[in-house]
């Protein structure tokens, strides 16, 4: 007897968000049907302008579709109040933003502590895996630091391990190395990558960059708020740094 096939973990149909100003309308996103299996990780890649941010701010409930529905782990956003999408949000999705937004007057371990006490979790946050997760993206020696004191790469990293503290089921990463040099864009590639396999999250980046989306499992093309192609990326992380040394060096 076949296994049975697991339920998509995101999924979208016929998914549209029309901007309007005036007399005037943009559609951003245009029929999108998507399916992501649990565990995938898959890169959304486009242009400026495709339509690819507004995607995934639809598929974080960060804004509302004009038309079509997205499915989160089971749960039809259409069918939540504000509240409770912001609750799925919480335990469900973990976002890691271009911007790293990470709240000047706290430490990296202020920032990664505060994200997880406003999730809603009731059980304390276990020290253990947030120092699994210190060692896993190479920061354990820069947690007592503010922001202003750490590297780009290393920002972006604290904001990966802000986005995991929960154990979210879904990490999205928009653009997440448009802010850095190559060597710091890799040091990140990598942990997206060795995450979504260690951790066993699903993976959902959104960037201009097809290099980057080549570590993804699956790579969605989107022009002019469609997608338009689909192949199979690498999934391989050839290039990039693999130890905790040379990360920490980023």
């Amino acid at each position: 007897m076949q296994p049975e096939k697991s339920s998509p973990i995101i999924f979208t149909e016929n998914l549209t968000k029309v901007y309007t100003a005036g007399r005037i309308k943009v559609t951003a996103v245009r029929r999108v049907s998507l399916a992501v299996e649990p565990g995938e990780f898959v890169a959304i890649v486009g242009p400026s302008g495709s339509g690819k941010s507004t995607l995934f701010y639809l598929l974080g409930g960060l804004t509302q579709a004009t038309e079509g529905r997205v499915v989160i782990d089971g749960v039809d956003f259409a069918s939540l109040s504000d509240a409770e999408r912001t609750r799925l949000r919480k335990h469900r999705i973990g976002f890691v933003f271009q911007k790293f937004n990470l709240l000047p007057t706290l430490t990296a371990m202020g920032n990664i502590e505060i994200a997880y006490a406003v999730s809603g979790k009731k059980e304390p946050l276990d020290r253990t895996y947030l120092n699994d997760l210190s060692e896993l993206l190479a920061i354990q020696g820069r947690l007592d630091h503010r922001p202003s004191e750490l590297s780009g790469g290393e920002q972006q990293r604290v904001a990966i391990a802000r986005a995991l503290i929960t154990r979210p089921a879904i990490v999205l990463a928009d653009e997440p190395t448009g802010n850095l040099d190559t060597k710091s864009s890799d040091a990140v590639l990598h942990m997206l990558l060795r995450s979504n396999r260690e951790l066993g999250q699903t993976t959902l980046m959104i960037t201009h960059n097809p290099e980057a989306a080549s570590i993804a499992s699956r790579i969605l093309y989107m022009r002019d708020g469609e997608l338009v192609r689909e192949e199979k990326g690498s999934r391989s992380g050839i290039g990039l740094p693999v130890s905790g040394a040379a990360l920490a060096a980023v």
